[in-house]
């Protein structure tokens, strides 16, 4: 039997991406194949724009997205960190810090090499939306990727050059071709997409229908 393969193209600094993974996670835990699945995870950017090196707390970033008071990002913030605490996940966003992701992504990439690509996605994460740790800061990746097991001489070296920027820019082409402009997108057998964190049973159905098409027939 072939693996389903599922590909997902998530930004480490999108609360949508954490409660998305967990439903898929939740999905993978009560369908009967998940031992033939193999999922791999994608760069996207939410805010392209975002300037390097430039960091600013999430709140500030939202109000001046949306054009609403403090009062009614922190509304919109508790709605979202409500269903986080529903999938198990703890945000304190009060904490978060904007920044640019394309180095973070890189890291990512590093840790796909070494088979650690979801432990490295987790991390980072969690480390953005429970920790407020600033994820564009260099010692910060080192430690983040060493904790999953990244080795810290190969980070330093990715992040002092431009070492797979290359697979970064083609993940937002793809996404493009998918037409996704938004994440968490997930693609199953490069057939079948799931666009946002839908529930845990909309996932399961998703697999069992991907899986379906993949088995043999008997005949």
């Amino acid at each position: 039997m072939s693996a389903l393969r599922i590909d997902v193209w998530s930004d480490v600094v999108c609360p949508w991406c954490y409660i998305g993974k967990r439903r898929l996670e939740s999905a993978l835990d009560r369908f009967d194949h998940a031992d033939q699945v193999e999922v791999h995870w994608h760069s996207f950017q939410l805010d392209p724009a975002h300037l390097k090196g430039h960091r600013r707390p999430v709140f500030e970033t939202l109000a001046q997205k949306t054009g609403a008071p403090i009062a009614q990002v922190r509304a919109m913030v508790q709605q979202v960190t409500d269903l986080a605490a529903a999938e198990g996940l703890t945000y304190d966003l009060e904490r978060a810090v904007s920044v640019n992701t394309i180095d973070a992504h890189r890291l990512s990439h590093l840790a796909a090499a070494h088979g650690l690509g979801d432990r490295m996605h987790e991390r980072l994460l969690r480390a953005h939306l429970c920790e407020g740790e600033v994820v564009d800061d260099r010692d910060t990746l080192v430690r983040l990727g060493a904790e999953v097991g990244v080795p810290e001489d190969e980070t330093r070296r990715v992040l002092d050059g431009d070492t797979y920027d290359d697979a970064v820019q083609a993940d937002f082409r793809e996404a493009r071709r998918y037409g996704a402009t938004g994440v968490p997108f997930f693609v199953l057998n490069r057939a079948y997409g799931v666009s946002g964190a839908q529930s845990a049973d909309t996932f399961l159905s998703a697999l069992r229908t991907a899986h379906a098409d993949t088995a043999p027939t008997n005949r």
